[in-house]
């Protein structure tokens, strides 16, 4: 099914999936209250849901679309991965110190997306030579609504799903 549709207009779905995470990661920094300790106590369903999205989205990408993952692609992608099968195997069992383990692999994961994007806005910084010649780390492939990029897509996963994990333990405890 999704081999029918453009790659350009997968990205743009991504995209907007992207800009509904920074929503949803605003509104629980910034509200207080009954909705979010809700939220809270599906924190770890909710972040599992979003990681294996993202998950399913990265493999869309590279076994469909046919995108090459850079190296800084792949850092995202090795704490992306098992993060959502941390996360998925946590939901099932009932795990409550997933946070344990969770929030390192989601804290990384968000730092390689921040340096990435910064690096696609100011290639100039991308000096060490740790990226390929022939698939550079500053290469675009998406660039939706001005400013939302593959490794923004990623860091605003990444950015939900600790501010979900944040939320869950206050709740919790």
């Amino acid at each position: 099914m999704l081999a029918a549709v453009s790659p350009q207009t997968v990205l743009l779905w991504f995209a907007v999936g992207a800009v509904a995470c920074n929503a949803a990661t605003l509104w629980l920094l910034v509200r207080a209250g009954a909705p979010v300790a809700a939220v809270g106590r599906h924190a770890v369903p909710l972040a599992a849901l979003a990681t294996t999205a993202a998950v399913a989205g990265s493999l869309y990408l590279s076994e469909v679309a046919h995108f090459l993952p850079c190296r800084y692609c792949w850092f995202q992608r090795i704490a992306m991965y098992p993060l959502a099968l941390v996360l998925v195997i946590a939901w099932i069992t009932g795990d409550k110190g997933v946070r344990r383990y969770a929030l390192p692999l989601s804290l990384v994961g968000l730092a390689f997306s921040v340096w990435h994007y910064l690096v696609q806005r100011f290639p100039s910084w991308e000096s060490s030579g740790s990226c390929d010649i022939d698939n550079p780390c500053t290469l675009t492939l998406a660039w939706k609504f001005h400013f939302v990029s593959i490794p923004y897509m990623a860091g605003s996963v990444f950015a939900l799903t600790t501010v979900m994990l944040l939320v869950g333990r206050r709740v919790r405890r």
